[in-house]
């Protein structure tokens, strides 16, 4: 059985899912296929060990799609604070420098993820299908089509690629990548702390890499640890109350004392870049576009930022009679966002090969630049406007303006 849609989203993850819910409510026809299901959330869960923080401009966008009722029902912790250090560099951001009332909101995936489904439901133009395993991805060179592992084929208009940094469709259509591992591994620890809830989100730099800290609800934290991957592998093995000791050993007093280790996980870090996000019938979005260094936690927050974009091209197209999978069409959304993507991925690889080392001269120009951060007020609050995700040219859902009445 063949079905026809204008635009078939595979992948029904944060931004697969936000693309969807950024063409609801118009004219198209869209399918979101994902392969699991998500556990439904209770408030009484531990915190998942994935966790984002999104900017100022990604929540715009889960409110003005309506989705972000759906997070704020569930949990989320506001920060307001934003430090980074090393030791003879110091800064920290505040919101209230910029009247703002947050720089962002630290959120578990799953729950941003949930929140977004749970919207899709409400659209009569959207189909979600999941779980849903695919079988075989044809690409003739103009469309696509999706064979389901239920016996139903999908023939696409679009397709759009949602579906991660080992993504089939990007894979199966011949769109080719750059990229490199950075040789080190984040440990991700998820804490009860002795502090309660804090409205920090801090970033110390050491010879080894980085050490962060998110704040979650309540009296717990999410720590992260930039180590090789030999002593990543070592941590993870230890009993959680000898990591906890070596936690509290590493880290800077401000962490505070822990209480109880109560998970860990690891993942490679690693840059990846897409040669192109569209040919013709296809586009490319999120990680299936773009893995950035996890630095500054803005793998998500442009991924959405992909999502809000793509979007309000497609909706554009169908207004002025255009095919959504034209290739001249697909263009405009790669301009506005491929070169958006390797100016945050740039930055982020400067910021963490410039810290990464002990080398003295550049030790000394960043310790002097984290001085100056803290010294000039305008270099300080443009930066936290960038990490709010309202510099450059943004989306309309980005902006808080809805795709279905502009």
């Amino acid at each position: 059985m063949k079905q026809e849609f204008d635009v078939v989203v595979v992948g029904g993850g944060m931004v697969g899912a936000a693309v969807a819910c950024g063409l609801g409510n118009s004219k198209l026809k869209v399918a979101v296929i994902e392969s699991q299901v998500p556990e439904a959330f209770s408030a009484e869960q531990p915190h998942d060990l994935r966790v984002s923080a999104l900017s100022i401009a990604s929540r715009n966008i889960l409110e003005t799609v309506g989705a972000w009722q759906g997070v704020s029902a569930k949990r989320f912790c506001p920060f307001r604070r934003m430090r980074v250090w090393e030791k003879a560099g110091d800064t920290t951001f505040n919101s209230d420098d910029i009247k703002a009332p947050e720089l962002g909101y630290i959120v578990e995936n799953r729950v941003t993820q949930l929140a977004l489904l749970e919207r899709l439901a409400d659209f009569e133009n959207i189909s979600l299908m999941m779980p849903q395993t695919i079988e075989h991805i044809h690409y003739d060179g103009h469309a696509g089509e999706v064979v389901l592992a239920d016996g139903r084929t999908l023939h696409a208009g679009l397709l759009v690629a949602a579906d991660g940094g080992q993504s089939r469709v990007r894979q199966a259509v011949g769109l080719g990548v750059t990229g490199w591992d950075y040789q080190q591994h984040a440990l991700v620890v998820y804490v009860e702390t002795a502090y309660p809830q804090q409205d920090i989100t801090w970033q110390r730099f050491v010879s080894s890499g980085p050490q962060a800290f998110l704040p979650l609800t309540g009296n717990y934290g999410s720590i992260v640890w930039y180590q090789s991957p030999d002593e990543v592998r070592r941590l993870k093995a230890l009993p959680l109350e000898d990591l906890k000791s070596e936690l509290l050993a590493a880290f800077p007093d401000c962490l505070g004392d822990i209480k109880r280790v109560l998970g860990v996980a690891s993942f490679p870090l690693k840059r990846q870049h897409a040669q192109n996000y569209v040919k013709q019938g296809v586009a490319l979005v999120g990680d299936a576009a773009h893995m950035i260094n996890p630095l500054a936690g803005q793998g998500v927050n442009i991924g959405l930022l992909d999502a809000a974009a793509l979007a309000e091209v497609l909706i554009d197209a169908q207004r002025r009679g255009k095919g959504v999978g034209d290739l001249e069409v697909l263009r405009r959304y790669e301009t506005l966002r491929r070169t958006e993507n390797l100016k945050m991925m740039t930055v982020m690889d400067l910021f963490y090969q410039s810290f990464s080392n002990d080398i003295l001269p550049l030790k000394l120009i960043r310790n002097i630049g984290l001085g100056l951060a803290q010294r000039l007020t305008p270099v300080r609050n443009k930066v936290m406007k960038a990490a709010m995700g309202l510099e450059g040219k943004l989306p309309k859902l980005a902006r808080g303006v809805s795709l279905s009445t502009n």
